[in-house]
């Protein structure tokens, strides 16, 4: 095992499960820094648990002494109780204070797609709150851009099966033309480790190699899973009062404006060549069988 220590937020949860394993393969000891450090995971005693502690800066600078390497995929998808996203924006700056104070010497941060402090969408302009914060912490950096990720726990791709499999019809927000290019977890994870691994600071976009407009990724996903629903175009409006209605009956938060938003203004797609190379459509083909026959639960997941 190598002396080197590194940090990952949520390295339980999605992003942060795969890039956990590969530092683990690496031989590199890893801590977590997480919401729920009494939740139980697969990684046993290879990775020791400690609480964000955004309230106690300097009992969060502790827990990151003797890291060398930072790997931040803190944010939230959407306001619930206090956390919104100001408040999100000021728990990683605390985050990113703290790790400067411990002597962490990179940060490798997972951030968004074409994100921009004007954004009217506080994501979007958070994120881009975010960014600024580590380019002028002083700490070697790597910023990665990626939008919608998918993969075993990816939640996008899975309920939009869901939807498909169990309702008869599925309405899309609007025309369905505006793009997405959604990225592989594990690509994601590669790239991030790679970076890890690298001293020159960089910014890039984190996306796959396919580009779909969302109506032809409805369609996709609903030829390959067999589903009978009728594919029909509501305004955006109807589309989040109908998945109200639905959240309300899976107990979660099921689309968001913010999310409607970020989509109609084409904000899931990349100028930029692809950095990630598996196929989308391959990996929703390989996963048929299971893909969208269980609902994923945002609010089950992080707050129940």
């Amino acid at each position: 095992m190598s002396s080197e220590l590194n940090a990952v937020t949520g390295a339980f949860g999605f992003s942060g499960r795969y890039i956990t394993e590969r530092l683990l393969a690496k031989g590199i000891s890893v801590v977590s820094l997480t919401g729920h450090p009494e939740r139980s995971h697969n990684f046993g005693d290879r990775v020791t648990s400690k609480p964000f502690s955004f309230d106690d800066p300097t009992e969060l600078a502790k827990s990151l002494q003797g890291v060398t390497t930072l790997y931040n995929t803190y944010w939230i998808r959407f306001e619930r109780d206090n956390i919104t996203f100001d408040k999100a924006v000021a728990n990683s700056c605390v985050l990113i204070d703290a790790a400067k104070s411990a002597g962490v010497r990179r940060i490798v941060h997972i951030s968004i797609t074409n994100p921009s402090v004007d954004s009217p969408l506080p994501y979007y302009s958070g994120k881009a709150l975010v960014e600024e914060t580590i380019v002028e912490s002083g700490l070697s950096y790597a910023i990665l851009r990626p939008n919608v990720l998918f993969g075993d726990q990816g939640i996008l791709i899975n309920n939009i099966a869901w939807f498909l499999r169990h309702l008869p019809m599925f309405g899309v927000p609007g025309s369905g033309e505006y793009k997405i290019q959604s990225i592989f977890v594990e690509d994601l994870a590669d790239l991030a480790v790679e970076w890890g691994g690298r001293g020159e600071n960089t910014i890039f976009d984190a996306v796959g190699p396919e580009v779909y407009t969302f109506d032809n990724l409805i369609r996709l996903i609903k030829d390959v899973i067999n589903s009978r629903a009728i594919v029909i175009h509501i305004p955006p409006i109807f589309a989040l009062a109908a998945t109200q209605i639905i959240g309300t009956l899976v107990h979660d938060v099921v689309l968001t404006p913010e999310e409607v938003n970020g989509l109609l203004a084409n904000l899931l797609v990349s100028k930029n060549e692809p950095t990630g190379h598996t196929s989308l459509a391959g990996w929703i083909e390989s996963n048929r069988e299971w893909l969208g026959k269980e609902y994923f639960s945002e609010v089950k997941k992080h707050f129940q």
